[in-house]
């Protein structure tokens, strides 16, 4: 059968990567033609346009490249129709992906499968409209989907989620060579987010409060975004030298890119900015404190009261429903309340046992790994009952 996928940014790469990898051992003859990343080129099939070309984020960055984003849709529309797949397989990025599903829905009968839902759950929720009219069926990674769509009178799969098998795969394959080596000394890994605002306004906060561990023996170690240049980092208080190599007398700071799963596997805490790096420290049992710092803090309250409809901003808190992580969040996200935090969960700290047994509960919830092989068996078989 034939499969056309649409990803918008690194992390739907990976997913759909591991996603096409299922789909072949349930389908032999799959053919694969996609809107994706080098991860799912890797796999095989026809890369008909790179992620990257068309990975805008913000309402201004979106009007500028408005000319690029709206021809490369035309295209992807014409590419669908032209190809005829068996299906239509949406990753995420609703934006562009809502707007494929209802033009392919109106002009064609390809079934449309979505494959890691919106975060329609913490704002947008009108967009359910859209989904329930244009994707015939839901594939879910995170289990408090499935109340909030049924709500919505809307069934869905839960499949699971592919974090569980991402880490799962890294411990079979990891050894003694693989990440970071910390030499002994403890390490509290700093994960100040992927984009380029989030960074420059939370690491400078993160470093002020991880500073004093230095002290004490600890090693301070960054996961570094890929796309972000050395230069960004070093304007914000890491200075050069202590940039990749470790010197002999030994650097207060590191930064890794890459190997965010082996910083992990090494740290006794972690300072995380919100996203799913908070549900990868979780399940690599690495006690954390959520940092969502923004300038004009007043504006966000006011926003995440009008716009957000969840209480948390972390996906561990979701899942548990409770505050099982602390976020300090706009104008709490401070030098003093981090330090306070961080100091709750390092050993020894009054907060880290709760966090630890928390993180089980949270892994029975998620389920086994395995999601992608469910969600991929589950599609087959919806396929071939139609082609039946």
């Amino acid at each position: 059968m034939r499969y056309f996928l649409i990803v918008g940014e690194a992390s739907g790469d990976l997913h759909a990567s591991n996603l096409m990898r299922a789909l072949m051992q349930e389908d032999p003859n799959a053919e694969f033609c996609y809107y994706g990343g080098d991860k799912m080129q890797a796999v095989g099939g026809t890369l008909l346009r790179h992620y990257k070309d068309i990975a805008y984020m913000g309402f201004v960055t979106v009007l500028l490249h408005l000319r690029t984003i709206l021809k490369a849709m035309r295209q992807c529309r014409e590419s669908i129709v032209e190809w005829q797949p068996d299906v239509l397989i949406l990753v995420d990025y609703p934006g562009f992906n809502l707007k494929i599903a209802k033009y392919i829905k109106s002009h064609t009968r390809i079934p449309i499968y979505y494959y890691i839902s919106p975060k329609i759950w913490a704002w947008k929720e009108h967009r359910i409209r859209a989904i329930k009219r244009d994707v015939d069926e839901m594939f879910s990674i995170l289990p408090f989907e499935v109340p909030f769509y049924q709500r919505h009178d809307y069934p869905i799969h839960y499949v699971g989620n592919p974090t569980v098998d991402e880490i799962a795969e890294w411990r079979r394959v990891r050894s003694e060579e693989l990440g970071v080596r910390s030499e002994g000394s403890p390490t509290i890994a700093l994960l100040p987010g992927s984009r380029r605002k989030e960074i420059t306004d939370n690491l400078p906060i993160m470093l002020e409060a991880a500073r004093p561990y230095v002290e004490r023996g600890y090693r301070i170690v960054i996961v570094g975004a890929p796309s972000i240049e050395d230069e960004l980092y070093e304007k914000l208080g890491v200075r050069s030298e202590e940039l990749g190599v470790r010197s002999e007398e030994g650097a207060m700071c590191t930064i890794c890119r890459d190997q965010s799963f082996a910083i992990l596997a090494q740290a006794e805490a972690a300072l995380v900015t919100s996203g799913t790096a908070t549900l990868e420290t979780a399940l690599m049992r690495v006690p954390q404190v959520v940092c969502y710092y923004l300038g004009a803090s007043w504006i966000f309250k006011l926003l995440r009261k009008l716009l957000l409809k969840v209480k948390y901003i972390s996906l561990v808190n979701l899942i548990v429903d409770r505050e099982l992580v602390p976020e300090l969040v706009g104008s709490d996200m401070n030098v003093a309340a981090l330090s306070e935090r961080l100091a709750g969960i390092v050993r020894g700290g009054s907060e880290r046992d709760a966090q630890l047994q928390g993180y089980e509960e949270m892994a029975l919830l998620l389920g086994e790994p395995g999601a992608p092989g469910r969600a991929a068996r589950i599609m087959c078989g919806l396929l071939q009952g139609k082609k039946n």
